[in-house]
C-alpha cells in the first residue's frame, strides 16, 4: 500500500461516485424518492399500504439508472406498470413518469437546500492528482454537471460519465461495471489499474464484477459489513482516512 494516498501500487488512476461520496446528496435522493414512491402507493390503493424504507431505498434504488430503479423497487412489490418514454409527464402511471417525478422533487429539493460537499472527498482528490493520478466522476444521475458546477469541483474530474453520457453510449448503469469500465477506458487505464469509490451496494457490485483494481466503500450510513460482502476492498467513513494531503 502507499503510505501517502492509501490505495495499492499501480493504481494509475481513481473514479469517484457523486451522490454520497463526494456530495452529500445522497440523502436527498432517497427524501425524494420515499416521498414520490408512498404518494404512488397511497394513490395505488389497497389496505396494506407500506410505505418506502431506507433499506428498499440501499437494496432496490441507491446507485441505479433512475428508470431502472423504479423497475427494482415496483418488482419488489409486484407491481408492473408500463415503460412510457424519457418525456413522459411527471403525474405518468409508468416507470418513466414516477422517475421523473423523483428528479423534479429532486431538483427542487437541490434549489431549495442546495448541495454540499463533502469536504475530506475534495481534499483526498487534491491530493490523487496532486500525485499524478487520473480522476473520473462516475454517476448515474443525468444532473451531474449541474451538481459539479454548484460546488466548483467539475475541474477535478479528466472524464465524466453520468446518465446524460451512459443514455448517449447506450450503457447499462450500476450494478453493471459499464460505466465505470468506461470510464478508465477513456482515461485510458486498464481497469487492474483504476480505483473504485462507491457508497452505494450497486456500486460496489459493479466495481467487483469490473474486477478494478482497489475498491474503497464509503459508509456514510453504517453499512460496513454489506458493503465489504458486496465486493469493498476497504471501508472507510471518510476519504481522509485514506491519507492523502493536497
Amino acid at each position: 500500500m502507499t503510505t501517502q494516498l492509501g490505495l495499492p501500487d499501480g493504481i494509475r488512476a481513481c473514479l469517484f461516485d457523486l451522490d454520497g461520496v463526494v456530495t452529500r446528496t445522497a440523502v436527498v435522493h432517497a427524501a425524494a424518492w420515499k416521498e414520490t414512491f408512498d404518494a404512488f402507493l397511497r394513490e395505488r390503493g389497497g389496505g396494506d399500504f407500506r410505505p418506502f424504507t431506507d433499506s428498499d431505498y440501499d437494496e432496490y434504488v441507491d446507485g441505479r439508472p433512475r428508470a431502472d430503479g423504479v423497475r427494482s423497487f415496483l418488482a419488489s412489490r409486484g407491481i408492473e406498470l408500463p415503460e412510457g418514454g424519457p418525456d413522459d409527464p411527471p403525474d405518468a402511471r409508468t416507470v418513466h413518469g414516477i422517475g421523473n417525478r423523483k428528479n423534479e422533487l429532486l431538483l427542487e429539493k437541490i434549489r431549495t437546500e442546495g448541495v454540499e460537499a463533502y469536504e475530506g472527498t475534495l481534499r483526498y482528490i487534491d491530493a490523487v492528482r496532486a500525485e499524478g493520478l487520473a480522476t473520473a466522476i462516475v454517476s448515474s444521475s443525468a444532473n451531474t454537471r449541474d451538481v459539479l458546477r454548484s460546488i466548483d469541483a467539475e475541474h477535478l474530474f479528466d472524464v465524466r460519465i453520468d446518465g446524460v453520457v451512459a443514455r448517449e453510449r447506450n450503457l447499462p448503469g450500476k450494478p453493471r461495471p459499464d460505466t465505470f469500465l468506461a470510464a478508465a477506458r477513456d482515461l485510458g487505464v486498464e481497469p487492474s489499474r483504476a480505483a473504485v469509490f462507491e457508497d452505494a451496494l450497486a456500486g460496489m457490485d459493479a466495481g467487483r464484477s469490473g474486477h478494478f483494481g482497489y475498491v474503497v466503500g464509503v459508509d456514510r450510513v453504517g453499512q460496513t459489513d454489506a458493503l465489504y460482502a458486496h465486493g469493498a476492498d476497504r471501508v472507510v467513513k471518510d476519504l481522509a482516512e485514506l491519507g492523502g494531503q493536497a
